[in-house]
């Protein structure tokens, strides 16, 4: 990891993924701003990232959490209700999981296999 590496990491915002519990379910956000709260006990969570889709290919997941989330400035959520925060290279999936089983509430529609 050279010089470039630590400009450009120094140039770029970091991407974190934030896994939480909300009614049951495992919420995985993205976001570009995960700090300790100004409230006591909560995590603070700004700058939500969702995928800008230009074609049809539409996720329902990521369009109920932009649904959801998508008017929020700074989500505030308790501490003991942040499961994990990763800071990662780039954006995945965004999902919502039932908390007991793990399976996804909402599936991605199913795609048609690609022509051979």
């Amino acid at each position: 990891m050279g010089d470039s590496w630590l400009y450009n990491r120094a140039m770029s915002k970091p991407l974190y993924k934030v896994s939480f519990l909300n009614h049951g379910k495992v919420y995985e956000l993205y976001a570009r701003r995960v700090a300790s709260g100004s409230l006591w006990g909560f995590v603070e969570v700004a700058e939500l990232v969702f995928d800008v889709h230009d074609g049809l290919v539409v996720d329902p997941t990521e369009e109920r959490l932009r649904a959801e989330f998508g008017d929020t400035r700074v989500l505030h959520l308790p501490m003991q209700a942040v499961l994990r925060v990763e800071e990662v290279e780039r954006k995945g999936q965004s999902a919502i999981r039932d908390a007991v089983s793990g399976e996804r509430v909402v599936t991605p529609f199913p795609l048609p296999a690609k022509p051979r």
